[in-house]
């Protein structure tokens, strides 16, 4: 009898994978064969969540906090939010702003579903985080990208992003510290942006903001949620996950402006509900607890940072840029002769160390590898040696 397949939706099949996850897949399936893979590829720290989160919420379930809670977030975890977010930011927000949600991605498809739409058009960064993209296509929207330039230390710049918005712009996704490139944009281009968009009263603007405190050199981090005159237009999509080593609590928060606050809360309610009761506990403990552990993590990022980038520097046809925020480097492969893809099956197949093509970032990745310092500076410094002798190998 033959197989019928179930007739689903177009845009459905549009989604697509994310490439960091297959390649932890297939880096998976090797190691399970024995062999010795160093992962360079996933995004994630690689420290455990801090002692004093974990206990707050083995607290709350020992508590009997089992139910559903409101699908904006339990109140304290919304205060919570807001009062780290004036004294890190020094940004006014209003608990009834926050949406916590089951981590950043949904903030991401709650804003650019609500936005997107056949005709419209959404302007996101390339190399960029690929859910962007394919969101937007499956919400009918036409992407527009925006080229991140190694030139310009891969941040965003304002000239270039005005230039590309027409009238049917309807949203902005930008994102920084940025992933998968680690470039931080300057005060001094946010406050161009910020100054640009006065002249594009349609224009919303997703701001992820996820690696904000992953920053380095004595940077400060600029959100456009500290503008006023955009008050009524920033959406911020920040969470736990990675500044707290908590990516498998699924924990993340959208402020929203007051118009779109009940939109988002009924996309919640129509999707997943609520959040998991115990993990916003912890959420709470991580924002108003001690933050040495946070410290802590920034630091060692920072020297493992600093000896990637003297790995990659000191390998034979690649190059890199200091990045300046997040855990990943960028390094430009173009000397190699190779595909970003092309290298990143070598490197794992040969000599066990798992990378992500810039292609899987968008067609502007092309030519670059993202390379993941959330490891061991042991594991750091082998895969380079492991990198420098499969390249001399090629």
């Amino acid at each position: 009898m033959p197989v019928i397949a179930p007739d689903i939706a177009p845009n459905i099949s549009g989604l697509r994978h994310e490439g960091a996850f297959e390649v932890l897949d297939r880096a998976a399936a090797l190691a399970a064969e024995g062999r010795d893979i160093i992962n360079l590829g996933i995004g994630q720290p690689d420290f455990k969540t801090a002692p004093h989160i974990v206990e707050a919420a083995v607290r709350a379930l020992e508590d009997g906090h089992h139910g559903y809670t409101p699908p904006a977030g339990i109140p304290r975890l919304r205060e919570a939010v807001g009062a780290d977010l004036n004294e890190r930011l020094g940004v006014a927000v209003d608990p009834s702003q926050v949406v916590i949600v089951p981590g950043g991605k949904v903030t991401m498809q709650m804003a650019i579903l609500m936005f997107g739409r056949p005709g419209v058009e959404i302007v996101y960064p390339d190399p960029g985080f690929p859910v962007y993209a394919s969101l937007i296509d499956y919400s009918g929207a036409t992407g527009v990208p925006l080229p991140l330039l190694e030139q310009d230390g891969f941040a965003f710049s304002a000239e270039a992003l005005l230039e590309r918005i027409t009238p049917r712009c309807r949203l902005i996704v930008l994102n920084s510290p940025a992933n998968p490139t680690g470039g931080v944009t300057p005060k001094a281009e946010v406050d161009k942006l910020a100054a640009g968009l006065e002249d594009h009263p349609q224009v919303a603007v997703l701001s992820d903001e996820i690696y904000g405190r992953l920053i380095y050199d004595g940077q400060r981090h600029a959100s456009l949620l500290a503008y006023p005159h955009l008050k009524d237009r920033v959406v911020l999509l920040d969470g736990w996950s990675k500044t707290y080593a908590m990516t498998g609590w699924r924990l993340g928060y959208g402020v929203w402006p007051p118009g779109l606050v009940d939109a988002a809360i009924r996309m919640a309610v129509n999707s997943y509900s609520c959040v998991n009761a115990a993990a916003q506990y912890a959420g709470i403990a991580a924002l108003t607890g001690p933050q040495g552990p946070v410290d802590d993590m920034v630091s060692a990022f920072d020297a493992r940072r600093r000896l990637a980038v003297e790995g990659l520097n000191g390998i034979p046809g690649l190059s890199c840029v200091m990045p300046g925020g997040a855990f990943y480097a960028f390094p430009n492969i173009a000397a190699t002769g190779r595909s970003a893809k092309e290298l990143e099956q070598a490197l794992l197949e040969r000599a066990g160390v798992a990378t992500i093509a810039g292609t899987s970032f968008g067609a502007h990745g092309e030519g670059y590898l993202r390379v993941s310092y959330a490891n061991s500076r042991a594991k750091i410094e082998e895969a380079m040696a492991r990198i420098r002798d499969c390249l001399e190998g090629l």
